[in-house]
Order: C-alpha cells, then sequence, then structure tokens
C-alpha cells in the first residue's frame, strides 16, 4: 500500500534525462520514485538547457529553462505560479546554472513564492567569493537543505553557517537489486570465466581511470583471468571542446602497459537495464577519482546497494559509505595501492564476501522508495517551516496607528459570480466554475448581503436586481411538499437531491429573517415571510447544532420586525436551551465548548447564545467565546482559526490548516454581538483583528482579499492560499466588512 503524501504538487528543478549528466539522472529518478512512491502526488520537472535545441525530454519535462538565460528563469517563476505547486525540489551544483557561480539560479528563487528544497551535489569546503555568496543567498532563499553526506552536513554549518536544524542528510538513492552471484550477468558482455572489475559513468580526467590501468599490471600478475571494463560515454562538455583525447590517451596507455585486451571501453551511455546488467556481471567496483572533495557519487552509491566490492580513493562520500569494513580506502594516485588491494581480495573471498552483505544489506536503506519516503518527508517540514509569518510581512500592510486599511468596497466578482439564476458556488480563480453551478448556502449568504450592504449605503439598483435573483432562487429551493429546502442545482437547473442539509436550510430562514427584520422592500419581506413561516417548524427537528444556531440568527432577525410572535419566541426557547444542553454537556476545565470537537463555523454557537436575549444564554455565549479567540490567536497576536483539515477533538491536536474565511466571519459576527450587547470595546478590538485575517494579518502573512477583482481566495493553506475565489469565501470577506463598517468600526480606504 502506497503511503499517502500531504505534499501533492511537486516541481523538480535541475538537469533531466536525456540530457547525459549526473544531476541529470539523479533529478530523473528521484523525480520518479516519488512519482511511484507516491501515485496520488502530481510531480513534474523544469529542466536546464545548455544548448539552445534542449533535449528530447520525456513527458514529465513541463518546462526548459534556458542556463545563460535569466528571462527564462523569470517565466519558469510564473509557470510555476500558475501551477500551483507547493514545494520546489532544486538539484544544485554550481556549474549548471548560468551566470558568476550559477547565480541565475537566485533570480529564479527569489520570484518563487513556494518553499523551496534544495539538494546539494557538491558542498566546497573553501568557496571563492562567488560560490560563497551563491551558498549565503541560497540559505536565505531555501527552507530547507539535503545533503548526501554526514560531511557536507558538517561543512555546512561550520563554513556557511547554515542552522543544522534545516538540513536533512538523505543518502543518494540506488536500485534495489538482489544479492546474486556475478556469474549470473557475465555471459550478456561476453566475460564467463573472468573476473571483472568495472568502472562506470560519464569519462573525464577528474575520474582517475589511468591510475587503475596502471594497476593492472600487478593485478593479471596474480590474476590472468581478469578484465577490467569501463563504461560510459565521455562527458559531452569534454566532448564538445576535446573530443575524444582522454579515452584515446587511456587507450594508448593500456596498449603501452601491454594490457589493451584486459580493458575494455563500452563507449555509450548505457540504459538502467544494461547498468543493471554490468554493475550485477562485476566482482570488484573501482572508483579512483582523483578529488578528495566529491560529496556524492551516484555509481559509488549504485554498487555499494547492489552488494558489490568496493576499492576506492578516499573522497568524502567514499569514505562515509565505505567506513567500518564496507569497502576499501586506497590513496588518491596510487596504482600500487590499487593492485594491492584487488589482489588482496581475489585472495581472500571469504572477506570479500562478508563485505558484500555489509555493503548490500546497508544499502536497504538507501533504495528509490526509501529515499522517496524520506524527501517527502524533508518537504513537509519544508511547508510546515513556512507556516509562520514575520512580524515584517505583517507590519508592512499597517497603518501608524497598527491598523490594516479597510478596502472600500468592491462588488465586481460578485456581480461575475452571479447570472439570472444565482450566484455560481465556486470560481476557477477568479472565473465561474459551471461544472459545480448553484447551492442554497451561498444564494442565502449572498441575499443577505444585498440586504446589509443597501442597509449601509442605500438603495442600488443593480444590486436589486442580483438580490431579486438570489431571492427566486431561495423560492425555487424551497419544496412545499416536504417544507424542506433543497441544496444543491446543476448548470442546467437540476437539482442534485430532494433535500439539502440541515445547515443549508438554516441558512436560508437565516436569510428570510434579515430581509423580514431589515428589507424596506414590501415584495422581499411578502415572499421571505411565506419561506419563514413554512420552514422554520422543520427545525425543531433537526439535530445539527449549527443548524440551531443558524435558525435562532435567523429568529433575532425576524423578532426585530416581529417581537410578539409567540410561535417564533417559543422556538428560540427550544433552540436556546439546546445550545445550553449542549454546552453543559460537554464543556470542562480547559475546554469550554458545546461538543466534543470543534468543527466549522464554530463562533456560530456561542453568537446565537449572545443574540437570545436570555441572560444565561448571553453569559454562557460570552465564556465559549472568549474561550473560542484564546484557543484561536497565534504567537503574533493574529486570528488564527482551527483547519478544516483535521478539526479539533477534545484531547487531540488542533488543525492549524485549512483556514477557511467563513470562520472569520463567524466570529466577526460574534464579537460584534457581544460588543453590541455588553459595550466592551475588547469585543469590537477582536472583530477588527479577526477581519485583518483576511489583508493578511494571518499565518502566513498573506492577504487572502484579492483588492483586485473584490473577491477572496477560499482558503488559508499550510504555506500557501487557494488561489480560488468562490461564492463562499467572497461574501464572508463582504458580510464581514459590513458587519465592521455599520457598527462605525472600520474606517474605510478611498475607493
Amino acid at each position: 500500500m502506497k503511503a499517502l503524501p500531504s505534499t501533492r504538487h511537486i516541481a523538480f528543478i535541475g538537469n533531466y534525462s536525456p540530457r547525459r549528466c549526473g544531476i541529470a539522472t539523479f533529478t530523473t529518478d528521484i523525480c520518479e520514485a516519488i512519482a511511484e512512491e507516491f501515485p496520488s502526488a502530481s510531480c513534474f520537472a523544469g529542466a536546464m538547457n545548455d544548448r539552445p535545441e534542449g533535449y528530447d525530454y520525456p513527458p514529465r519535462v513541463r518546462f526548459e529553462i534556458d542556463q545563460e538565460d535569466p528571462e527564462s528563469y523569470s517565466r519558469a517563476a510564473e509557470f510555476l505560479h500558475i501551477n500551483n505547486v507547493e514545494v520546489v525540489s532544486v538539484q544544485h551544483e554550481f556549474g549548471i546554472y548560468g551566470g558568476p557561480a550559477g547565480s541565475h539560479l537566485l533570480g529564479f528563487l527569489s520570484q518563487l513564492k513556494k518553499p523551496v528544497v534544495t539538494t546539494l551535489h557538491t558542498v566546497l569546503k573553501a568557496p571563492n567569493e562567488a560560490q560563497r555568496e551563491v551558498m549565503t543567498r541560497l540559505d536565505q532563499l531555501s527552507e530547507r537543505f539535503i545533503v548526501m553526506a554526514e560531511r557536507g552536513q558538517r561543512l555546512l554549518v561550520e563554513v556557511y553557517g547554515i542552522d543544522p536544524g534545516k538540513i536533512d542528510l538523505i543518502p543518494h538513492g540506488v536500485i534495489d537489486m538482489p544479492f546474486v552471484d556475478s556469474n549470473f550477468y557475465k555471459d550478456v558482455f561476453d566475460a564467463e570465466g573472468k573476473t571483472v572489475l568495472l568502472t562506470f559513468g560519464l569519462l573525464s580526467p577528474n575520474k582517475g581511470i589511468e591510475t587503475a590501468i596502471r594497476a593492472l599490471p600487478a593485478i593479471l600478475a596474480d590474476h590472468p583471468d581478469v578484465v577490467y571494463l569501463v563504461v560510459g560515454a565521455t562527458h559531452p562538455h569534454l566532448l564538445a571542446s576535446q573530443g575524444e583525447s582522454y579515452r584515446e590517451g587511456l587507450q594508448a596507455l593500456a596498449a603501452e602497459l601491454g594490457v589493451q585486451d584486459q580493458v575494455v571501453f563500452h563507449n555509450r551511455f548505457v540504459s538502467m537495464d544494461e547498468l543493471k546488467e554490468f554493475i550485477g556481471g562485476s566482482d570488484i567496483y573501482i572508483t579512483p577519482y582523483r578529488n578528495e572533495e566529491q560529496i556524492t557519487s551516484g555509481t559509488l552509491a549504485y554498487t555499494f546497494g547492489a552488494g558489490k566490492a568496493i576499492i576506492s580513493t578516499p573522497y568524502w562520500h567514499a569514505q562515509e559509505l565505505l567506513a567500518e569494513d564496507r569497502g576499501v580506502l586506497v590513496p588518491f594516485a596510487d596504482a600500487g595501492a590499487i593492485s594491492a588491494a584487488v589482489n588482496d581480495l581475489l585472495a581472500h573471498p571469504t572477506r570479500m564476501t562478508a563485505m558484500r552483505k555489509k555493503a548490500w544489506k546497508a544499502g536497504r536503506e538507501m533504495t528509490w522508495p526509501e529515499v522517496a519516503r524520506r524527501y517527502m518527508d524533508s518537504f513537509n517540514r519544508a511547508r510546515a517551516g513556512l507556516s509562520v509569518p514575520s512580524a515584517a510581512v505583517m507590519e508592512e500592510r499597517q497603518t501608524d496607528n497598527g491598523d490594516y486599511p479597510i478596502p472600500y468596497p468592491k462588488l465586481d466578482h460578485l456581480f461575475r459570480m452571479t447570472d439570472h439564476t444565482g450566484i455560481f458556488q465556486h470560481a476557477i480563480y477568479n472565473v465561474p466554475n459551471y461544472h459545480e453551478a448553484y447551492c442554497t448556502d451561498d444564494n442565502a449568504r449572498a441575499f443577505i448581503f444585498t440586504i446589509l450592504h443597501q442597509e449601509e449605503y442605500g438603495p442600488d439598483a443593480a444590486l436589486e436586481r442580483l438580490a431579486s435573483s438570489y431571492l427566486a432562487f431561495l423560492w425555487y429551493a424551497f419544496d412545499a411538499n416536504t417544507r424542506r429546502f433543497r441544496n444543491f442545482m446543476s448548470h442546467e437547473r437540476q437539482w442534485l437531491e430532494s433535500k439539502g442539509s440541515e445547515d443549508s436550510h438554516a441558512r436560508a430562514l437565516w436569510a428570510a429573517g434579515t430581509a423580514l427584520g431589515r428589507s424596506p422592500n414590501e415584495g422581499y419581506r411578502n415572499l421571505c415571510a411565506l419561506l419563514f413561516q413554512r420552514g422554520l417548524a422543520p427545525v425543531k427537528h433537526f439535530s445539527s447544532p449549527r443548524a440551531w444556531a443558524f435558525t435562532l440568527v435567523a429568529i433575532h432577525e425576524y423578532l426585530r420586525a416581529f417581537e410578539g410572535d409567540r410561535a417564533v419566541a417559543k422556538m428560540q426557547e427550544i433552540l436556546v436551551a439546546r445550545l445550553m444542553d449542549l454546552f453543559q454537556a460537554n464543556s470542562a476545565p480547559g475546554w469550554l465548548w458545546f461538543e466534543r470537537i470543534a468543527t466549522y463555523d464554530n463562533a456560530k454557537l456561542p453568537h446565537a447564545l449572545i443574540l437570545s436575549g436570555q441572560h444565561p444564554a448571553i453569559e454562557t455565549g460570552l465564556i465559549a467565546l472568549r474561550w473560542l479567540l484564546d484557543e484561536q490567536t497565534g504567537d503574533g497576536g493574529q486570528f488564527s482559526p482551527i483547519g478544516c483539515h483535521g478539526f479539533w477533538p477534545r484531547d487531540g491536536e488542533k488543525a492549524r490548516f485549512d483556514q477557511q474565511p467563513v470562520e472569520a466571519h463567524a466570529t466577526i459576527s460574534a464579537c460584534m454581538a457581544a460588543y453590541e450587547v455588553t459595550g466592551e470595546e475588547v469585543w469590537a478590538a477582536h472583530a477588527r483583528r479577526c477581519f485583518e485575517w483576511f489583508l493578511g494579518r494571518n499565518d502566513l502573512g498573506i492577504p487572502l482579499y484579492d483588492e483586485s477583482s473584490g473577491g477572496c481566495r477560499d482558503a488559508l493553506l499550510q504555506d500557501h492560499i487557494n488561489q480560488n475565489q468562490g461564492a463562499e469565501s467572497t461574501l464572508a470577506f463582504h458580510l464581514s466588512r459590513t458587519e465592521l463598517s455599520r457598527y462605525n468600526r472600520a474606517p474605510l480606504s478611498s475607493p
């Protein structure tokens, strides 16, 4: 059974196959490994091009970046934004990005508003000035670093001053190969009866292959059946500048030493299936690299994971991987040491087998599925790390007195989301989504808003036309036979259910009660009276506490005009008593709440009691609201509502995300009701603070309200916002703004 990630949209930036280099192979392997291990995740790559024509990439590569063109990096950043990427995994090597020490990458990362996890394939002990500057900026722009060796981890801390808490040590992935006898594969490359030494990878002088060739005469003297396979094409950059001169030099050296028949060059970039055969058929793998500061080697990791006997020079990665008798280390550029090590292993097969088993067992922790899981853990930590806003981010949006400026009402998106049937419930970005067309919930909210807005600003013919559509929808939603409101309707005006939820029914009553209590439009009032009178009785049989609460708000609005209605007052008493009983049954020290789990629209429960006019109920509502506010206040004083991704069970963990705009609206309404009842300024201050959640005073320091469209984004997620501007969210913002301004608590900015 595959693991379930919390990070679902991942972009990988680096070289990518079929480009021929170690970074391209690694980027391809880690991307494919995560896609395989987490099939519900969406993984794609942005590939670096070092030539104008690019490469014949697979479909996984969605975007190409010209290594030397800064504008190409900017386009890539914008591409990631519009594709809702949650994490960007960057493969870093100084030479694969343009600019001094690869500094073009920094411009790309600085434009991202996404968490970045940077895998470092090189960590220099003595960087030059340009390289150090790049590393300093990478530290500022990366949420986390991944290194593949402990030495790299230490260097990041000691040389670059990077916080060890943001570094993850994850080994290079390996192929999950069985522990088998090498003779099983040798016939594939005509090596039956031979002892096979192997070096593979792109050829370049830093590989030190000439040292291994110089070791062969002494090896052959003791073991004449040895053959040395050198598998891999010449590195493309070396090929472009020097042709095959390095390979030809190696061949000339073999001829000079008289071992040309025992050195076999496979001059091609082999496929993964071929590589498995070469590794499987080898007896000893040799990495005679010349540079100590090599922090990782994919070829070393692959043969180690396959359980091969390995002889290597002591570059950093080899020192760690081959410690504790998991391999043999020899000095740099020492052919005699290599020949002695090979002869010793071949002379002691039992020791060589024990070494192989140690390597193979350790390699089970390095298989690509295991590495993929650890990368996903790092990605999730990176997203969690961004869930703390900086004080500077929040302060820059504040006015001189510390408040956020309240936007002037802009209703463009409300009109965009409404047609002659009603308001669309969802949007794709700021465009109405016809696929999930209409619902009673949102048409009720929209109708309430038109009444409150005109109560504040006066008659508006355009808004009246919208109000008529919303009310017509509510009337059509009501089924006179069942006395229930239906909720969901398709774009073809087909009801998708015989009756809606109890909550949607109660919200429709709230809309009708608001019109009866506040609207001067006689037609609206007469129609809403029918809806209210016919729809109220079924609530007596409802079990949803929030439906009781919405109905109590509806009753409060209704009684503004018809205070003497005894039947409605009786229903109010029944519902208030139910909420009071819930509070008594479930509240306890440290949990002053109505249920054993706090879920959605939470503040509506205390709000309903505060509006009841009954002293014990008002006090209970204020107690519960104070507790809820305390529990929904972040470390920086910002409103931090309970997230819908898990809610908050009593004695359980409180979900921090996804935070919904309706929570802010419900809390603002409750606080303003508390202010009206008590006259205490602290409640108005709480309401203002909750409203500023929309404007950027929140856990990410990112505004949800879009001043350009007049819409509100749908949710505050762990490290970004849901960019869709649905009806519920947009109406939550505008209703909240109206709540504040009609109590003269929110001076508006200029239109």
